[in-house]
């Protein structure tokens, strides 16, 4: 196999540029489409258990293929890879701005996500490869940054996007603005992304993927749909038979490290209790967090009137708080107090849920933007302080040879996390606000939101539990790269 050189210079910034677009896009359209739900109910038609899964599908999707889309990469060549999963990513774009019906939306919002789980992979592999070890602290710092910015702002970028109404376009312009951006990013990865592939090829564990999919899906679709047709008996069997695809899917990803296979599971991780704790304490936190993004932006808009430009500027105090504590906490206060900072973090964002609590009842429905700042501040404080050191102290005692499988693990931790708290906080919400007595609309979204609040909160508290489980102080060794082959595109 031929070799070359890695660029530099202009060449390699234009990669890097590529990299981030294509991440950007990513992480935004992970939250992008909330602050717009109420006007595709309208505009599609849409019942609520299809909203919860405009939103969850992506995120699902996302979650199963992660893992593949990296051994893909390592295979065929993370160039090439990046590059097919960023066309189909901007295709499926406009696929959703076309949409004609809740299930086209839906379909198309999957595909993006296995297109994200294809090209995402690919971005840090690729950093590695273009920047020395001295160097990839200025570029891992910018990838840091950007994804923060990203995955705060899709609800105000979204908001933007919607009310201005481009071309009268609507909602849908949060999609077909990915389209410049992805044929841009599209053209500077084939002309300077080097191409890659691991010294290892790793085996695709394809039955594991379309067990682990059934699974989650015998599991999310009766959660999601079960509320709206009545909890008929076949939800409940599909809960049951969703649980029991789980359970086999374990114990074949055991028996398949067992036999000296590449599962795409390594169970022995959880024999470290660290690591245990660790992905416990991330679905205890991030499940209320999702669920958090997809209630309040129905809150604001259905229940108390707001426009979408107003609910989408109303979550600022939230965006805002989120970067500033999510500095303080990897750069001083992960070294100054160690896991205590990932204690305190959701107990800090469950305080700030107490707080809009109180303050929505007691506003009664006539809650303003400036009633909610207090509350959303300290919310986007303790969502900080648990996103940018989670990861070094979940992975800081997993041996260096499984760091890429636990990494993984990592990763996509977030993501079904992510689809579940969409799936069982929607639930919950549109259940309680069924179960309101109350007889204005203001007053029932009221009490459907403080409900369920109170229930994210408990998980937090949880979560701050689990935390307690993680080793005091995080590893601080950057875990070796490894060796890795260039190869021409």
């Amino acid at each position: 196999m031929k070799t070359h050189a890695v660029p530099t210079g202009r060449a390699r910034s234009i990669a890097l540029i590529s990299l981030f677009l294509a991440s950007f896009m990513e992480l935004l359209d992970a939250t992008i489409v909330n602050v717009a739900l109420p006007q595709i109910e309208t505009s599609l038609g849409a019942q609520n258990a299809e909203l919860q899964w405009m939103v969850a599908s992506y995120t699902l999707a996302l979650a199963i293929g992660l893992i593949t889309g990296s051994r893909l990469g390592d295979i065929y060549g993370r160039k090439k890879i990046f590059i097919t999963g960023l066309v189909v990513f901007t295709l499926a774009s406009v696929l959703c701005g076309m949409a004609m019906n809740p299930e086209m939306l839906i379909a198309s919002r999957a595909l993006q996500g296995f297109a994200s789980a294809a090209m995402i992979p690919q971005v840090l592999s690729s950093l590695q490869v273009m920047y020395k070890p001295a160097e990839r602290a200025g570029a891992m710092a910018g990838f840091s940054a950007l994804a923060g910015v990203a995955a705060v702002s899709g609800p105000i970028v979204g908001a933007i996007l919607t009310d201005a109404n481009i071309f009268g376009w609507g909602w849908r312009t949060i999609f077909f603005v990915n389209v410049p951006v992805g044929i841009f990013a599209v053209i500077c990865a084939i002309r300077f992304v080097p191409e890659s592939v691991a010294p290892k090829r790793h085996k695709l564990d394809i039955p594991g993927v379309v067990v682990l999919a059934v699974g989650m899906f015998a599991i999310l679709y009766p959660l999601t749909m079960g509320r709206e047709e009545g909890w008929p008996l076949w939800t409940w069997l599909c809960l049951g038979a969703g649980i029991l695809v789980l359970v086999g899917f374990v114990v074949l990803q055991h028996r398949e490290e067992k036999n000296g296979g590449e599962p795409l599971v390594k169970v022995s991780l959880f024999k470290n209790r660290s690591f245990a704790a660790g992905i416990a304490l991330m679905f205890l936190f991030f499940i209320p967090m999702n669920g958090f993004f997809l209630i309040q932006t129905l809150f604001l808009q259905l229940g108390l009137g707001y426009s979408i430009l107003t609910a989408g500027l109303t979550m600022i105090p939230f965006s805002v708080m989120v970067p500033i504590l999510a500095g303080l906490s990897a750069a001083i206060l992960a070294k100054k107090i160690g896991r205590v900072v990932l204690q305190l973090g959701p107990l800090v964002l469950a305080a700030g849920f107490v707080v809009l609590i109180f303050t929505v009842q007691a506003a009664g429905g006539d809650v303003t933007p400036w009633h909610l700042i207090a509350g959303l501040a300290l919310s986007g404080a303790g969502f900080g302080m648990v996103v940018a050191p989670v990861g070094i102290f979940v992975l800081s005692e997993v041996p260096t040879h499984s760091a890429g499988s636990a990494s993984g693990l990592f990763n996509t931790t977030s993501q079904l996390s992510g689809a579940l708290g969409v799936a069982i906080v929607g639930t919950l919400f549109f259940d309680n606000l069924t179960r309101s007595t109350a007889t204005s609309k203001a007053a029932v979204f009221v009490d459907g939101f403080t409900s369920t609040m109170w229930i994210m909160a408990a998980g937090l508290v949880l979560a701050a539990i689990a935390a307690s489980f993680l080793p005091r102080w995080a590893s601080e060794a950057e875990l070796p790269a490894g060796d890795e082959v260039l190869a021409d595109a």
